[in-house]
């Protein structure tokens, strides 16, 4: 098995807002074959996403695979509505940190 750090294999990572309510991550991969082996190895999956953001896993929306881009969308909801009293990234771009700062073993 090899240790991959997202960073080094995606040419995207972002967040944004999907609405007042949710958030979306997109991760794009810079090539075909690693994407295909993260997809194949379900690397991205409900329980990974809801310990990387500590949320329960019925917070993940949904989970995409889109093949043609080589790309994961990943939404769930979001913590505090936009704008609400108490959140600080109305826009939801400030999100994708955590994400970006992960690893994993294929």
């Amino acid at each position: 098995m090899q240790k991959y750090n997202l960073i080094d294999v995606a040419s995207v990572i972002r967040s944004k807002n999907s609405g007042p309510y949710e958030l979306t991550f997109d991760i794009i991969f810079k090539d075909f074959d690693i994407y295909n082996k993260v997809k194949a190895a379900q690397i991205f999956n409900n329980k990974m996403f809801a310990t990387l953001y500590n949320i329960k896993e019925e917070d993940i929306i949904n989970i995409v695979h889109f093949d043609p881009a080589k790309a994961i969308k990943i939404t769930i909801v979001r913590p505090i509505p936009s704008g609400a009293l108490g959140e600080t990234d109305v826009y939801g771009a400030q999100q994708h940190v955590p994400l970006m700062k992960s690893s994993f073993e294929l």
